[in-house]
């Protein structure tokens, strides 16, 4: 069985590349951080697969994050404290998993890679 972490960006904010990797690390840090140590020590031991994605809007991060939720999957919102390129208290990225890759992969396979 193969495990692995979608970490999602709003392409809208327009962020720099190192603000989104750095918005992305968030992201995989808090939602890792919320599984069980089961999913947590197969996910590692498999070699920590991560997918980079994106949506264009706040809308699409939230109704990504519901429908991720109502198929019991972890999630990590991530709310910037604004001291860069964004305002604080804005949404910018979302972490789903580690989980099982099929079940990921049933809400997230529509989205574009980063």
């Amino acid at each position: 069985m193969q495990y692995k972490q979608c970490l999602i960006i709003r392409s809208d904010l327009k962020l720099t590349s190192g603000k989104a990797a750095v918005q992305l690390a968030h992201a995989a840090v808090a939602a890792y951080e919320r599984s069980d140590r089961i999913t947590k020590s197969r996910w590692y031991n498999e070699g920590q697969k991560k997918v980079a994605l994106k949506v264009p809007t706040l809308k699409e991060l939230y109704e990504l994050k519901s429908i991720a939720e109502a198929r019991g999957l972890v999630t990590a919102l991530v709310v910037d404290a604004g001291l860069t390129e964004v305002p604080p208290g804005t949404v910018t990225a979302l972490g789903i998993g580690p989980e099982k890759e099929e079940e990921l992969d049933k809400v997230t396979s529509d989205l574009k890679l980063l």
